[in-house]
């Protein structure tokens, strides 16, 4: 079972899945954030009619990877799914990428252990009073080598992972910290099948197979208008070396910015995938086989509870 924003479905049930966006962002700081700094009716108003195309697309499912302390919103996520038709999943964790800018300050203090009981509970017992429960769990690094409180993090992650099963995400990019969280996890007796190497993008193909190896989930996820030459080449290169089957792909599209007027400008687009990248790929030899593995059976494998 995974635990969608409406309740949960078999794993089986989620279909063409878009693995990581985001419908709202709020980048003023933990220290600030709170959900009165926005509407949710002006939210869904903004918001719907791009799940409504994605629905139209054949998207039945989309993660939102915002995470708490930047604009986590289970009931503005519930609403949109029950008006679009499209599932929604949320997550737990916290955030250390941009200097701890989005970290709690209790989260400097605690220890892995008091950080995992956190993220336990919300799984267990909702989020906030919600009665919405989180599908994984969502962190972030900085890119160079990890700070001891980051270390803490995917720390906290993997003890909350070994307590719930749920799949670790976390905002990564440079291999150096991906393969330093691996390590971690499999000290801490977390296999890195449990791991998401997000905005993978841009990486050589060397520490690509280096994460297949190792069983780690390699997140192509920054996909937009002006890089799908890129994805082109990357994807017929995961193709040729058999490593589809951890390949994950995604947009980090949207998203409503409450700084913003009327919530900004929508910057990246949820459909250059299927507009865009689809096409140049299917006349490169692309089959519904290779779009079934990455859309369809990666995420439900991915996200599937691992206990």
């Amino acid at each position: 079972m995974i635990n969608t924003v409406t309740g949960a479905v078999q794993a089986s049930e989620l279909g063409l899945t878009l693995i990581h966006e985001h419908m709202l962002v709020d980048f003023i700081g933990a220290d600030q954030i709170s959900p009165e700094r926005w509407r949710r009716p002006d939210v869904v108003v903004k918001m719907l009619p791009y799940l409504q195309t994605l629905r139209k697309l054949g998207v039945q499912t989309l993660i939102d990877c915002t995470p708490a302390y930047l604009g986590r919103d289970p009931l503005l996520l519930k609403e949109l799914s029950e008006k679009s038709g499209v599932r929604i999943l949320t997550n737990t964790g916290y955030y250390g990428a941009s200097n701890d800018k989005y970290l709690p300050a209790h989260a400097r203090i605690e220890t892995a252990d008091q950080l995992a009981d956190r993220w336990v509970a919300e799984f267990e017992s909702a989020i906030e009073g919600t009665g919405i429960r989180p599908a994984f769990l969502k962190i972030g690094v900085n890119p160079g080598p990890l700070s001891e409180l980051h270390r803490k993090l995917i720390t906290a992650a993997a003890r909350t992972h070994k307590r719930t099963g749920l799949t670790i995400c976390s905002h990564t990019g440079p291999y150096v910290p991906a393969f330093e969280q691996i390590e971690i996890l499999k000290q801490e007796g977390v296999a890195p099948s449990a791991f998401v190497w997000v905005h993978a993008q841009g990486q050589n193909m060397v520490h690509y197979a280096r994460a297949v190896r190792e069983g780690a989930w390699v997140s192509l996820d920054g996909l937009d208008g002006k890089n799908v030459s890129q994805y082109v080449d990357t994807l017929l290169l995961m193709k040729e070396n058999r490593f589809l089957h951890r390949t994950l792909l995604s947009h980090d599209a949207g998203w409503y910015d409450p700084a913003q007027p009327d919530g900004g400008f929508i910057g990246r687009d949820y459909t250059v995938l299927f507009n865009q990248l689809m096409p140049v790929l299917n006349r490169k030899g692309f089959t519904k086989k290779d779009w079934k593995q990455i859309l369809v059976e990666n995420p439900k494998e991915a996200f599937s509870v691992k206990n």
